[in-house]
């Protein structure tokens, strides 16, 4: 009793940010096994994923994505009709009250894997990646995200990022 009433810190779900990772098909519930009780799903899963979570006093959710297909311009990054991009429209459309963060960084869209464009000599290209960081933030904020998260690590991309929201409307 003594420790519960001096104690700093106290979790409660509500402070929670749950980690969701979404993936193109139909009923998809795949297990990730070096996350266990994590899952890829798919977007019509994403509703029964929800209301769980509210029923357990969650109210965020942090999205990662995974393409259809991955090129060198990590082109479905920050397509509006992208895969986390369809996340944001439907977790909205189910649970409006969810905060819904997503993360922006083009190394899960790359078919090289690296956080942004290259050179042709295979050197990270770090001004033209803020162009393409900045249109996925632009268009996951479109699609309805509250928070938009970088994750790469691009020089200038939280300015960049930020100029492209305003000039959107998105201040």
């Amino acid at each position: 009793t003594l420790r519960s009433l001096v104690r700093e810190t106290r979790l409660d779900p509500a402070q929670f940010i749950y980690p969701m990772f979404v993936t193109h098909g139909t009923n998809v519930r795949t297990p990730i096994d070096s996350m266990p009780g994590q899952f890829q799903l798919s977007i019509d899963q994403l509703e029964r994923e929800a209301r769980e979570l509210s029923d357990v006093g969650v109210r965020a959710v942090l999205l990662f994505g995974l393409p259809a297909e991955k090129d060198p311009e990590s082109t479905e990054a920050y397509a509006a009709d992208g895969i986390v991009q369809r996340a944001v429209r439907e977790l909205k459309r189910v649970d409006p009250d969810l905060v819904v963060v997503v993360d922006v960084c083009l190394c899960e869209y790359t078919d090289h894997g690296h956080c942004g464009l290259l050179t042709p000599t295979g050197e990270v290209d770090n001004d033209p990646s803020l162009e393409l960081l900045s249109r996925m933030a632009v268009t996951c904020a479109e699609a309805g995200a509250d928070i938009i998260a970088p994750s790469d690590m691009m020089d200038g991309r939280i300015g960049a990022i930020r100029e492209a929201l305003d000039e959107a409307g998105f201040v």
